[in-house]
This record gives structure tokens, C-alpha cells and sequence, in this order.
């Protein structure tokens, strides 16, 4: 808690110093009030039993009520200012989640206990029942310091009564430190099942709400499935929230006993004394007063303990994951002097085992590809073509041997550098709610060649739909966010991403099932500008559908990660092996003398 705590005070000298100031400014402001405040009643009482002239008393009283009142107004307008601070800072810190999300090896993120782990950081920045940890964590640091600064003025005043309440009046509530370090313990102890089990409850919330699961789920019925797994999960929810309430309840029945038993014995001695005449009425009233505040200051200062200690279970869920080293650090080369011509890539004894899996998925792969080559990558589903393209792509690292492009391993360039050399069309597209053009160029600023887009979007098949649109290339992918929006369809989408990966005129190209979503028509026209979008570049085509696969120098056919043969299209179907078999399976679905699994 104490790293932690350190952590926030530390992040806000660096990213809000203006927080740290304001909260500085509000501590003697708010040890003020608390004085002032058992002051006041003893005051009062003191001057009338005194019989003090009325307008001496009103001007005693009015100094300091007039004290209050600015040291009021001083510190509810410190508070404003620092709510909204305290906001940005909030803000820079979830940035800070962010950069790590973009910046992480996507080896290491793709795993599930990094994103459990990205899950529960990811709670840091949320409000739970009215704190936000990320942002109040340093709040409670300073509320603790102000709350520690009044229990010694208040408690310098009550020892003058007897050193032995001031004893007692802290060590009771040692009870209740007890019991909610126990509660802490356990909730962090039971953070990893909950978490996993609200991960498992809000997919399955989202999951029926996206528009794109209503076919599915209407045609095979799954509403009811749906409506089980939610059920189960629900269920185990409530169960986690009910184990949670009862030890809280637990935890604060015993701070209640305590604290009737604590200022009982406190208000006893108290009166004793005056029956005994050892404090005048004025005393009296103030040390009654003082008593009060005490306790509640001694209150303070355990919520404010608890609060900082649950606080800083989910700054320790953040910093873990800001921590987390990543499989691979990132290299230090850049790619300036490697983009102006097709690259070399060079796999020199490369195999990958998946974490915790028995055996490699690609298992000594040595493979040159010739600067400007272009490979098809074709084989069975689990023949390893994704991973391999993963490893090219940097993705991946390998578990032994050497990925090299322009004779530098690809783990020494600098991530964000490596990616230059890529213009990558995946299987499984995404977009976001920007325009065509602002997808195509990938700048949102308005810095892109617009004409330079509307050309790639027209060479990838796209010129009808953007002459339909009117709003042409500024029309935004998503009718929910722009009335004036589009949906595309599959085959579209892929014809976008195509797009973008020539607008990007990267030395090395990746096709991942680029026509997959494809009519034949469109296919066609991807394939007979294959290689106008190839020129000058090093690519490499994965494809199922085996006719594709003419148009490249060299088919690399993967069977159980390795390559198990090698050659144009010509020379494979001459050796007659796994290839020239698949490709016979594809291709007599076409002949006009198929009749039934047999040809006439």
C-alpha cells in the first residue's frame, strides 16, 4: 500500500502538479475547521458564564466564524478545482493503459492471463461505489495526512484530561483494523475467479446486443442458450456479491461495537471529572466536544486506512499489468534505408511451440524468399500458414531459430519501425466508425492524400460504391454513428483493407485470404491486378482456393509445420504429391464431366 500510495503522489507531482498543490492548500485550511470547531461551543459558553460585555462576545464570536467561513469557502473551492483535476489525472493514468495495450508484443497480449490480468487493470479506472481508485487513491493519501494532523491537535487537547483516553480512544478501533484487513485479504485474495467469472458475464451480456449475432440467433435458436449461460453466470455473481457482503457486514458490526464500547468509557471519565469539579463548564465543553471530533477523526483515519488499502488492490492490478515484461523486448533498429526496395526475408531454422502445447506448430523451417518474390502459402487447416505469416508479420517470436528481413533479425527492429515494412489484408476485418478515406490512409487528422485514397479504393474494386455514397469517400462505416453512414459487407470490407494496404505502398505485402468474402467476379479482378499490386514489393499470398495460387513464383505447401513441398504451380501438379491431390479435389467441382465423385 505504501508503493502504492507513493506511486500516486508520484504520478501526480509528474502528470497533475496542480493536484498536489491544491490538495496542500486545503490540509491546514481543513485542520483549521476542525480546531475552530470544537472551539466555537467552549467559546460561547465560556464567554457567557463569564458575563462578558455583548458586543466584545459577538466580536470574539464573529472572528472566528468569520475565520471559518473563509477557510470554508478556501476549501470548496480547492475541492472544485481539484475534481476536475483529479479528472485529467485520472484520464493521463488511463492513457497510460492504453499506450500499453498498443505498444505490448501481441505474443505476449494474446495470451488469456494477459487479458485477465488487462481485465482487472482495466477496473482501476472505474467508480466503485462512488470512488474511483485511479483518480482518489491520491485523494485518500492526503485526507489520510489532513485526518493524522487533527487526531494530534485534538488529541494534544484531550491527554489534558487524561493521557489514558487518548490511549484508549486509538488502540479500540485496532478490532476493526483486524477485521477488515482480514475482508481486504480475502476480496484480493478472490479477485482472479471473479474477475474471470465478470469477463465470462459481460461477453455474454454484449454478445445477443450485437447486430451482427441476430441471424445466428434467431435461426438456430440460441436465445435460450443465451439465456441459461447468463443465468449460470448471473448466479455465480450473486453468490461471489453475497460471500462479499456478509464478511463486510462482519467487518463493520465489529467497528460498531467498538465504538459504542470506546466512547462510552470516554464520556464516563469526562463526566466524572466535572461532577468532581477537576473542569470548569467552559473545559468541559470543549474537551465533550473535542471527544466527539476525536473519535470521528480516529473513524477517519481507518476508512481513510481501508479506503487507501482497497484503492490500492486495483493500483496493484494496474501497475502489475503496466509492469508485465513482454516476451520479447523491442529492438532499437529502424527501417529507414530498408523501404525503398523488395526485402529479403530470410527463415533460418524456425520453429514455434504455442505456450503450452506438447509439440512445435511449425517445426525447422529454413526458407529465403527472393527480394520481389511472390509465395503462396497454401495447406490444410493446422498446417501452421498462420502462424508462419504471424512470425513474418513480427507477431510472433520465434521459439528457436532466426526471422530475417534485409538481413536484420526482425526482434531488433523497433515494433512500431518493423511495421512499416508491412501492409498486411488479414482474413478477419475490422473497422471503426471513420470515413473511407480516413480508413484507407489511416490519418484522422486530415493529413491523408484524398485523391491518393479515392485511386486505391477504385484499384481495389470499390469505385461503384464510393460513386453511390453521397457523401462519396467521407462516408462514415457505421450507420449507428452517423445518420449518413454505411454498412459494408463482408466482401466489401475485404475490398477496403485491400485498399489500405496499397495506399500504404509497404515493401512487403500480405495477403491472408484476401478474396475469401469475395464474388467470383471481384476475385477475378483481384487476381488479374495481382500483379500490378505486387510490383516492386515482396509478397506473400495464403489462400485455400489452389487456383489462386498461378499467379505467384513459388507455392510453399505446409503440411503439419513443415514444408512439405515446394515449386511453381506447374512443377507441383507435375509431381503429383499432396498438392496436385488438393488441387484435383477443388477443381473437378468445375469440369463439366464430374457426374457424382466420378468423371465421364
Amino acid at each position: 500500500m505504501l508503493s502504492n500510495a507513493l506511486w500516486s503522489v508520484s504520478g501526480m507531482v509528474h502528470g497533475a502538479p496542480s493536484v498536489l498543490v491544491l490538495m496542500l492548500l486545503e490540509l491546514p485550511l481543513a485542520v483549521f475547521l476542525a480546531w475552530a470547531g470544537v472551539r466555537l461551543p467552549s467559546l460561547v459558553v465560556g464567554l457567557v458564564s463569564d458575563g462578558a460585555d455583548l458586543q466584545d462576545a459577538a466580536v470574539s464570536v464573529g472572528v472566528l466564524l468569520l475565520g471559518m467561513l473563509l477557510a470554508t469557502v478556501g476549501k470548496d473551492t480547492c475541492q472544485a478545482f481539484l475534481n476536475v483535476n483529479l479528472e485529467r489525472y485520472r484520464h493521463a493514468r488511463g492513457r497510460e493503459l492504453i499506450r500499453k495495450d498498443q505498444t505490448s508484443f501481441y505474443q505476449t497480449y494474446e495470451r488469456k492471463e494477459t487479458r485477465d490480468m488487462r481485465t482487472r487493470a482495466e477496473k482501476s479506472t472505474w467508480m466503485w461505489n462512488g470512488v474511483q481508485p485511479l483518480s482518489d487513491a491520491p485523494r485518500f493519501v492526503l485526507t489520510l495526512a489532513e485526518n493524522l494532523l487533527c487526531y494530534a491537535l485534538l488529541g494534544t487537547m484531550i491527554s489534558f484530561v487524561s493521557p489514558w483516553l487518548v490511549l484508549l480512544l486509538t488502540a479500540a478501533p485496532a478490532v476493526n483494523i483486524l477485521a477488515e484487513r482480514a475482508y481486504r485479504k480475502w476480496e484480493y485474495g478472490t479477485r482472479a475467479a471473479r474477475a474471470d467469472n465478470e469477463r465470462r458475464l459481460d461477453y455474454i451480456l454484449r454478445k445477443p446486443a450485437e447486430f451482427a449475432s441476430y441471424k445466428d440467433i434467431r435461426v438456430y435458436g440460441m436465445a435460450g442458450w443465451f439465456r441459461e449461460v447468463y443465468r449460470d453466470l448471473f448466479q455465480t455473481d450473486i453468490a461471489w456479491a453475497k460471500k462479499m457482503s456478509i464478511r463486510g457486514f462482519a467487518a463493520r458490526l465489529a467497528d460498531l461495537l467498538m465504538i459504542l464500547l470506546r466512547d462510552g468509557i470516554a464520556y464516563a471519565v469526562l463526566i466524572r471529572q466535572a461532577l468532581d469539579g477537576a473542569v470548569t463548564v467552559e473545559e468541559f465543553v470543549l474537551y465533550f466536544a473535542a471527544i466527539s471530533s476525536f473519535a470521528d477523526f480516529v473513524s477517519n483515519i481507518i476508512n481513510g486506512w481501508n479506503s487507501l488499502a482497497n484503492a490500492s488492490l486495483f493500483l496493484s492490478d494496474f501497475r502489475e499489468y503496466l509492469d508485465l515484461p513482454d516476451d520479447v523486448p523491442d529492438g532499437t533498429e529502424t527501417a529507414e534505408g530498408h523501404l525503398d526496395h523488395a526485402p529479403e526475408i530470410v527463415l533460418d531454422h524456425v520453429s514455434y511451440r504455442y505456450r503450452g502445447a506438447e509439440q512445435d506448430t511449425l517445426h525447422d523451417i529454413s526458407l529465403t524468399i527472393a527480394p520481389g518474390e511472390k509465395i503462396a502459402l497454401v495447406g490444410l487447416n493446422g498446417a501452421g500458414k498462420t502462424t508462419l505469416v504471424k512470425l513474418i508479420c513480427g507477431l510472433y517470436a520465434p521459439t528457436s531459430g532466426e526471422v530475417r528481413v534485409d538481413g536484420v533479425p526482425i526482434q531488433r527492429y523497433r515494433r512500431e519501425e518493423y511495421g512499416r515494412f508491412l501492409a498486411p489484408v488479414f482474413q478477419d476485418v475490422r473497422t471503426g466508425p471513420f470515413s473511407l478515406a480516413d480508413t484507407v490512409s489511416s490519418c484522422l487528422d486530415g493529413s491523408g492524400d484524398l485523391q491518393k485514397a479515392e485511386r486505391c479504393l477504385r484499384m481495389a474494386g470499390l469505385g461503384d460504391k464510393i460513386d453511390a455514397l453521397p457523401k462519396g469517400i467521407h462516408t462514415v462505416l457505421d450507420k449507428q454513428i452517423d445518420k449518413d453512414g454505411t454498412d459494408l459487407s463482408g466482401g466489401e470490407k475485404q475490398k477496403l483493407m485491400l485498399a489500405r494496404a496499397i495506399y500504404k505502398a509497404a515493401p512487403i505485402l500480405v495477403l491472408d485470404e484476401p478474396t475469401a468474402a469475395l464474388d467470383p467476379i471481384a476475385e477475378s479482378q483481384i487476381y488479374l491486378q495481382y500483379h500490378a499490386l505486387t510490383a516492386g514489393k515482396t509478397s506473400l499470398f495464403v489462400s485455400h482456393r489452389l487456383a489462386s495460387t498461378q499467379f505467384c513464383d513459388r507455392i510453399l505447401y505446409l503440411d503439419q509445420g513443415r514444408i512439405a513441398e515446394q515449386g511453381s504451380h506447374a512443377q507441383l501438379i507435375a509431381q503429383g504429391g499432396a498438392y496436385s491431390q488438393l488441387y484435383e479435389i477443388q477443381s473437378c467441382w468445375y469440369r463439366e464431366d464430374y457426374r457424382g465423385g466420378e468423371t465421364a
